[in-house]
């Protein structure tokens, strides 16, 4: 069977959806602190039509399935911060009060929401909406992410709780009613983001992975429970000397993910390797391993990506290792993404058949 293939989270906007991408408005609110920063979710009701987000959404699905895609996202058309879409949804975080913050291990500074009270679902459920048109364009199993405890809580400015473990486990909890409705919707492909893993291996280990497992609680064993841990995205495209996490960081987390209750590990291999050993510390776990880089213009040819792939194979099982981007894709254009996402596919094909 040829190697499978997904794509992370994010996928290129068309124009006609206004919202700026998160690494857009992550620049705009490091340059300007009186500047409200984001345009946060509540906002684009007025900005752009159900419609036409469903018309994007639907887009960027048939781009991937084209392309090859066995395991599509749904492009996070919806979102303009991948982040702080979930966030609105939430009781206790102040959008109207801002509040700069030195993030990311200093990597990133930004006007960020701040934590003012209890953290609490805000009511009614929204991604299995979201997740419900997904699935209804194409006959492929659509994967929907979120935000982890950990990276959100690096992405909000903090006043009301005592420390960062009760946070970080109210938020779980509050992902956690997202996550079941997510599943009783039939999604069977629910993917947590945490970078912050891997810039804070002493957190992850601490609380990190337990609150992880806390989102996925009460989740039929059906569903894939997918976390993504990349390195972290550039300010721009092409920028080589961006801050990114330590991907030493993966060798030292590699045990505690491997024996926890999640199914399926992101790791980005593109833009930086591994050594490849790294896959053999995974003994349970499918890896899905980043082939193409997503903030560089230099496109990846298929025969590259499948030599990577090939060396891969030397480390961890066919049936346990699955293809895809280092993350997301929102900082290319469609017409690189596509080119991307086809050779990747040609090479897992390639490879799979071997």
């Amino acid at each position: 069977m040829p190697i499978a293939t997904t794509c992370i989270g994010a996928y290129p906007k068309p124009d006609y959806v206004h919202n700026a991408n998160w690494h857009e408005s992550n620049a705009a609110a490091a340059e300007a602190s009186s500047a409200r920063g984001f345009e946060y979710t509540l906002s684009h009701p007025a900005l752009v039509t159900a419609e036409l987000f469903d018309q994007a959404t639907r887009a960027a699905i048939l781009d991937q399935v084209s392309c090859g895609i066995d395991i599509p996202t749904d492009g996070e058309q919806r979102r303009e911060n991948y982040i702080h879409y979930h966030c609105g949804h939430l009781d206790g975080i102040d959008f109207d009060r801002l509040t700069r913050k030195v993030h990311r291990n200093g990597a990133a500074v930004a006007d960020l929401p701040t934590i003012n009270g209890k953290i609490l679902p805000g009511g009614d459920h929204f991604l299995d909406d979201d997740y419900a048109f997904a699935q209804s364009c194409t006959d492929k199993p659509v994967k929907l992410t979120l935000p982890g405890p950990v990276t959100i809580l690096d992405t909000t400015a903090n006043e009301y709780y005592a420390n960062d473990r009760e946070l970080a486990f109210d938020l779980a909890s509050a992902l956690n009613f997202e996550i079941r409705a997510l599943a009783r919707a039939g999604c069977r492909h629910i993917q947590v983001d945490e970078p912050l893993f891997a810039r804070n291996v002493d957190m992850t280990l601490d609380f990190g992975i337990e609150c992880l497992e806390r989102c996925f609680d009460g989740v039929p064993g059906d569903v894939s429970r997918i976390m993504h841990m990349c390195c972290g995205y550039p300010g721009h495209l092409d920028d080589e000397d961006y801050a990114k996490a330590d991907p030493g960081s993966y060798a030292l987390l590699a045990a505690a993910l491997d024996s926890s209750s999640i199914d399926c590990i992101s790791l980005e291999d593109a833009h930086r390797h591994s050594d490849l050993r790294l896959l053999e510390r995974f003994a349970h776990s499918t890896i899905i391993l980043g082939s193409v880089a997503i903030a560089s213009s230099r496109l990846e040819s298929s025969e590259k990506i499948a030599r990577r792939l090939a060396d891969a194979l030397q480390h961890i099982d066919q049936d346990r290792l699955i293809a895809a981007p280092d993350c997301g894709l929102s900082m290319l254009d469609r017409d690189l993404a596509m080119k991307k996402l086809r050779n990747l596919c040609h090479a897992a094909q390639a490879v799979g058949l071997d």
